[in-house]
Order: C-alpha cells, then structure tokens, then sequence
C-alpha cells in the first residue's frame, strides 16, 4: 500500500507540474519565446498557480485516478477535457479579476488543447508504469479469486494481460476444482481454506465469481477483515454485459437496460 500511496503523490504532483508547463507554453507560443511587457509573465503564472491545484481538484473529482480506472479509454479522455475546459474556465476569471484586463483568445485554445493532449498522454504512459510497479512482488494488492468458471478465467487472464493493479494471487472454489492453476494462478482447494488463504497472502482484494448462496458468509469475512470485496454479475444472472451502477435517490443499483442508445451515456 505505501507503494502505491508514493506513486500516487507523484502522480499528483507531477500533473499539478504539467498544468503549469502547459499553461507556460501556450503563452509563448501566443506571445513569441520573448518576456511581453504588456501581458507579463509574471502574472500570468501567478494566476496559473493559483488555478493549478483547483484543476487537480476538479480532475480527481472525475475519479480519474482511482485504482481500477483503464486511463486508454473515449471515457477517460472525455472526462480530461472537462477538467482542461474547467481549467480555462478558472484561469479567464481569475485573471479577468485580478488584472481587470482581457488578454488572446488564442492562448486559451493552447492551454486547453496542451492541457488536454498532455494530460492523456502522460495518464497513459504513467498509469502502464505504475502498473507495472504495483505488480511486482510482494504485489500491493494481492488478489483472492473465488470459483473456477469461465467467467473467472476470463477475469484472471483480463487482469494479468493489462497489468491490472489488482493482482490474482490465489482461487478458491465452493465444490473443489481438478484445475491445478489457471494463468499461473494457483487453485488451492474449496473455500474452508479462506481464512488460510487471506492471512498467508495478505489479500486487499476479493472477487467473487461463482457460489451465490456463499455470498453474506464471504461479505462478512471481507469486513471483518477490511478487504475490499467485488461480485460479478454473472453470479447474479446477469450475462450479457449491459448491466451498470446507477443511484436511485441516492441508492445504489444495478441497473440492466437492453435498449439503450449509443447516446444515452450523456443524459442517463
């Protein structure tokens, strides 16, 4: 965990790091690699400063840096954007305000689009080696894998061919299994080895693939434990992979909607 908290911070800082370089050269290719006077330097990055870590802030908020989240992703770059336009956004008023003077529009599209560009960018290559590190051994979030099906395979395999965080470690399953391993994951016998298993590989994390009537049983152990716990759906019966977490009044749910539209991620 102290790992993964150190790559962390520096993820952090080194974003805050790139906002201002961003923001730095957008005024100098609006300017000319020359000090104006009459648009300073000076107050232009004192205003950068001051938006920097409310960018960072406004970023986070789009759980851009959570654990699990594939920084490659339409999605993901979506929600970098936002935070660059909300960066814009802060910098033109701020500046507006503390100077009461108006400055090119045309830097504005720089810093937006250096901001962007670079920020998916260095998601991308920084997340491939952070992943890489939490990997290594000991891994920093070890992973119990309940029941061998094909649903679980397809986990195992998924998380190790994208370097997932999250890494199996060991599988358990309800009625025993013949497999021996599954992509290097050993299977170690039925689920009275639980508390074995989580005490001997110090897993964070555990995710359910089979066993339904197990479910409170294994929920219970994660808690008491304080191990994050995940189910699939396909131990629900949910199959066909259209199923996502919505809130209902502020409740959480599962939701399944067949018929939905290419366009309904914007407004549902």
């Amino acid at each position: 965990m102290s790992r993964y908290r150190t790559l962390l911070a520096i993820w952090l800082i080194s974003d805050l790091i790139l906002f201002v370089k961003a923001y730095a050269l957008a005024y100098f290719l609006r300017v000319g690699f020359i000090f104006s006077t009459d648009f300073p330097l000076h107050q232009f990055l004192e205003i950068v400063l001051l938006v920097a870590p409310i960018w960072l802030v406004v970023l986070a908020t789009t759980r851009t840096f959570a654990l699990t989240r594939s920084q490659i992703t339409v999605r993901n770059a979506a929600y970098i954007c936002y935070s660059a336009l909300v960066g814009v956004a802060l910098f033109s008023l701020l500046y507006y305000f503390k100077f009461n003077t108006f400055f090119s529009r045309l830097l504005l599209v720089y810093a937006f689009m250096l901001t962007a560009a670079g920020t998916y960018i260095w998601h991308s290559v920084y997340s491939m080696i952070m992943r890489r590190w939490l990997r290594k051994n000991p891994p920093s979030f070890p992973t119990l894998i309940l029941g061998v099906t094909r649903e679980s395979e397809t986990v195992i395999r998924t998380l190790n061919k994208q370097y997932n965080p999250l890494k199996p470690v060991a599988i358990l399953d309800g009625k025993g299994s013949k497999q021996k391993e599954i992509d290097g994951v050993p299977v170690l016998g039925k689920l009275n080895k639980l508390e074995d298993t989580l005490e001997k590989y110090s897993i964070t994390h555990v995710i359910q693939c089979s066993d339904l009537e197990q479910t409170i049983n294994l929920l219970s152990a994660c808690r008491q434990r304080g191990l994050t716990y995940m189910l699939l759906p396909s131990v629900l019966g949910i199959v066909e992979g259209d199923e996502r977490i919505e809130t209902l009044e502020g409740q959480p749910v599962t939701m399944v909607e067949p018929n939905r539209r290419w366009w309904g991620w914007f407004i549902r």
